[in-house]
């Protein structure tokens, strides 16, 4: 096992947290417009998602680290962390799209797209170090249940 570069570490993880903070300060006031929407059953209280999304921050940024510190070869690596990229980027684009424009319809859109990068980021990282995606499957799993919670606000509403 190679020793823990944290410089680096800590530069996925905080990389990562600051896309976060970037896209829900440029969602606007998302708390106002949540609370005004009919939401369906199972839906948490809304002090829930920051707490959520910076664990999940956190363990994306490791296990992007994981991938980049491996010793696996240099093209599948780029592979794995360009899909890395993306999905991080489409998935900075949704609370803008969902909060900021108001665009429930197009927000489910954009968290499909999301589901189906992170389903091949979590293989691509499997392959190289099966950790790495393992550490993805919450995320997949609170996608899915974002999803739920998206596709009910575009029918109650």
């Amino acid at each position: 096992m190679n020793k823990i570069k944290w410089t680096e570490l800590l530069i996925f993880i905080i990389g990562t947290e600051l896309v976060g903070a970037l896209s829900s300060l440029l969602s606007g006031n998302f708390s106002s417009f949540y609370s005004e929407l009919t939401r369906p059953p199972l839906s948490p209280p809304g002090i829930l998602f920051p707490i959520v999304w910076a664990i999940l921050y956190a363990l994306m940024g490791i296990s992007a680290y994981m991938v980049y510190v491996s010793d696996s070869d240099e093209d599948e690596k780029k592979k794995a962390l360009g899909l890395y990229a993306i999905q991080l980027f489409v998935n900075f684009m949704w609370s803008i799209v969902f909060f900021r424009f108001e665009q429930v319809g197009a927000a489910l859109a954009v968290l499909i797209l999301l589901i189906i990068l992170v389903v091949m980021m979590i293989i691509s990282f499997r392959r190289i170090r099966p950790l790495a995606g393992y550490l993805n499957i919450p995320y997949l799993l609170w996608l899915i249940f974002a999803a739920y919670l998206n596709t009910g606000i575009l029918i109650l509403n």
